[in-house]
């Protein structure tokens, strides 16, 4: 699967980051040192350990490119291999309205949302959950993995994020939904592209029928914008004060961190309406103690803060020894999270 790949690709490039021992000797050696290139990723290894322990910002940086590297990587390949079953590729969505709230333009920048793709239900249809990707990812290679989930009756939305300049990246142009200097919920919040991704994700929730229950998830950028998405439901509104259009029934986050969290509880607690959304909402997050891309420091704290401004019913899992990647185990805990919380036991595929 997709995150197996990025992992080991992610190992591989981590073994091999300019950290080559000085060798000693002719040119004539070569031949003989290939033999000892297993000895050399070892040391390597070692040396990349020391050089995190010393440089811990420096390193945390080099690890981030690698991943969002390896997961475009993967990405391509992946296209390359071919065939979607299910899942069906929509057209690329911009908008040209000057409406947040439709999803996409300010006077001060316009959001230009790349290839959406679906997974239709392989049984009755009664839940549509939008899932957003991770930085430098897109909806295609999540799509691939949604569709092997036991989850017959959920329609998956998978959305691409605009490609943007990207402040952690020093302003290299990459696929984010929201611009980003801190992958934690200490850094500036760019409340303008928060509200373009939430608006965008409730722009595909609200062609759904009325019977169908919505939930968004995502991980990494992805899972923050969720949480985004469901603190807007909660207050009903926008960072920017538009009404918020849809109500969520449940959230789902990966590895991944509450944005705005700052003043979300005095947001929140101003408004009856917005406490009883917020107690009411069911909301799973999921990180591993060994990210070290997203610490799980982050992610605890989210929980405790959304806990704190009146969500009730959060349920936070902690995965012994986790990257920044998902596992089977982590998958099983979703699928029976969304069964139980979308009422989906009883229902016939």
């Amino acid at each position: 699967m997709l995150n197996s790949f990025v992992v080991r690709a992610e190992e591989a490039c981590v073994s091999r980051l300019s950290l080559q021992p000085q060798r000693q000797g002719n040119d004539d050696d070569d031949d003989d040192d290939d033999d000892d290139d297993d000895d050399d990723d070892g040391r390597n290894t070692k040396q990349l350990h020391r050089f995190l322990r010393a440089n811990p910002s420096q390193g945390c940086l080099c690890l981030k490119v690698v991943r969002v590297c390896c997961e475009a990587i993967s990405s391509i390949i992946w296209r390359l291999l071919g065939g979607r079953g299910a899942v069906d590729a929509v057209a690329d969505m911009s908008y040209g309205s000057s409406s947040i709230a439709s999803g996409a333009k300010t006077a001060a920048r316009a959001f230009d949302f790349g290839r959406t793709h679906v997974v239709r239900p392989k049984g009755r249809h009664l839940a549509t959950v939008v899932w957003l990707h991770g930085l430098g990812d897109n909806g295609a290679s999540w799509s691939q993995l949604l569709e092997t989930l036991p989850l017959p009756n959920i329609k998956w939305i998978c959305p691409t994020a605009p490609t943007r300049p990207v402040a952690i990246f020093g302003g290299f142009p990459s696929t984010a939904w929201f611009d980003v200097g801190d992958l934690s919920e200490d850094g500036p919040d760019d409340v303008e592209g928060m509200d373009a991704s939430a608006a965008h994700v409730a722009n595909l929730l609200s062609t759904e029928p009325a019977d169908i229950k919505l939930g968004v998830g995502g991980f990494s950028m992805g899972a923050a914008t969720a949480l985004y998405s469901a603190t807007c439901c909660a207050h009903g509104k926008y960072g920017n004060g538009k009404p918020y259009p849809v109500n969520l029934s449940v959230v789902v986050g990966l590895s991944g961190w509450l944005p705005c969290a700052r003043g979300l509880k005095s947001k929140l607690e101003g408004s009856q309406d917005a406490a009883r959304r917020a107690s009411s909402l069911p909301i799973l997050l999921c990180h591993g103690n060994g990210d070290d891309v997203v610490l799980y420091k982050h992610g605890e704290k989210s929980s405790q803060v959304l806990k704190s401004s009146g969500f009730e019913n959060v349920t936070f899992k902690t995965y012994k020894g986790l990257g920044h990647y998902t596992v089977p185990g982590e998958m099983d805990d979703v699928c029976k999270f969304l069964t139980t919380m979308l009422g989906l036991d009883g229902s016939h595929s």
